[in-house]
């Protein structure tokens, strides 16, 4: 399978790595021998039609901070240019999510799949925006769009709603979809203050490089998108989230939640209307996790309320994700 990764930071880097590790093991269980043809990142890229040497591209990107200098012959062929010249099965795109016009993962991922490409993406900006739109165009093309990464990193939230809650019709869900902003809350809870706690996220590397994605609510409104779209069947993009941030939330709002046996969380729901906010959660509720750990709760028809809880980011985890879209997509290909 002929794959083009767009955008080579922590989770492009994370999935050539699990793709070293686990070759034999992919091959054997699934049939699976991914070859990476191409990949770019903001200042350059490397292409080999016979399928790069993974090994050699994660050295020259640690080594030179691009993987332009990848081979003698440095590349500067831009990521679009790739994806209308290059033969490949799969666009993986990982760049960095835009909320103001989803660029320039949009036009990667518009233009893969009218090439026939099947699509992955992690980069949660062009479905927040145009989730119904971007569904029709891989339908109109016959390729898939998979996108598991985008909501809970590592943990198969998006999988879990759709497969394992199949035959039922959930009525509302609601969840920390936010590891940052879950953290930085925690840490309130145990006496810091919001500057402190924001200042300790950002030394641990868990605030985005623009820090209103995370405290506005905005990465977490995105997520609700994606949610409400593909487990609701709504049509909706981020203007229809009402959304509030952690900013305003005060040491005393802290303490007036525990007196209660609360904690402040910031929830995303979904029930008579998609809302993004602070909101007091009982200690003892499932959904009252710490730390950077992400926990959603479906609640169906017919078997009541069920949460699941797992690690929201990291490169390792996301890349997982990504790995098991690849295996539907071969699955696919193969029933064909």
């Amino acid at each position: 399978m002929r794959i083009i990764i767009c955008g080579f930071g922590v989770v492009g880097q994370s999935l050539v790595k699990l793709f070293e590790s686990r070759s034999e093991d992919l091959y054997a269980k699934y049939g699976l021998k991914p070859r990476v043809v191409g990949v770019f990142d903001s200042k350059g890229s490397a292409v080999d039609l016979s399928g790069i040497d993974l090994e050699k591209l994660v050295a020259a990107k640690k080594k030179f901070g691009s993987v332009k200098n990848y081979s003698k012959i440095k590349n500067n062929i831009s990521g679009l240019n790739m994806i209308k010249n290059l033969d490949a099965d799969v666009l993986v795109e990982t760049t960095a999510s835009n909320y103001k016009d989803a660029e320039p993962g949009m036009t990667h991922i518009t233009t893969a799949m009218k090439k026939k490409m099947h699509v992955i993406s992690v980069n949660k900006g062009p479905l927040a925006l145009a989730f119904p739109s971007l569904l029709e165009l891989a339908a109109y093309n016959q390729v898939m769009l998979k996108f598991s990464g985008t909501v809970g990193g590592g943990t198969p939230i998006l999988d879990y709603a759709k497969g394992s809650l199949r035959g039922e019709r959930i009525t509302s869900f609601a969840g920390i979809l936010n590891g940052t902003t879950n953290y930085i809350l925690t840490n309130m809870a145990n006496g810091l203050s919001f500057e402190s706690a924001l200042k300790d996220a950002k030394n641990k590397g868990y605030v985005e490089a623009d820090e209103s994605l995370d405290l506005d609510g905005l990465d977490a409104a995105a997520k609700l998108v994606i949610l409400a779209n593909w487990i609701m069947g709504m049509k909706v993009t981020m203007p229809d989230i009402k959304c509030t941030g952690i900013r305003n939330v005060t040491t005393d709002d802290i303490k007036n939640a525990a007196k209660k046996n609360c904690a402040i969380k910031l929830l995303a729901s979904c029930n008579r209307e998609l809302e993004v906010g602070p909101k007091e959660v009982s200690l003892d509720d499932p959904l009252c996790v710490n730390g950077t750990l992400n926990a959603i709760a479906f609640t169906s028809e017919h078997s009541g309320t069920q949460t699941i809880i797992g690690k929201g980011a990291g490169g390792m985890e996301t890349a997982s994700s990504i790995l098991r879209d690849l295996l539907d997509i071969r699955k696919e290909i193969a029933k064909n």
